[in-house]
């Protein structure tokens, strides 16, 4: 039953990552990828830092923070030139 949790905190995470990087939403599968991936880099990460995320606002917070740091990530190999007129 835990896995549930975890894909709900996961949709979650990376619906709120993708509207601070991006200004929206990127979609329902999307987001709960972005969501579980960032989950284990965020965790990884504030665990390198120390803290050790706790229940379910310290899961979220971590999970945020990886999926912000992942779409950064992205956003640096994906970026797109100006279209030239």
């Amino acid at each position: 039953m835990y896995w549930l949790w975890y894909l709900l905190i996961g949709l979650v995470a990376g619906w709120l990552a993708s509207l601070i990087v991006k200004g929206r939403g990127a979609g329902f599968v999307v987001n709960m990828i972005v969501g579980i991936i960032g989950g284990f880099l965020g965790g990884w990460l504030v665990g390198l830092m120390g803290w050790v995320p706790i229940g379910t606002m310290g899961t979220l917070i971590a999970s945020v923070v990886g999926a912000i740091v992942l779409l950064l990530i992205v956003s640096l190999f994906t970026r797109r030139s100006p279209k030239e007129e």
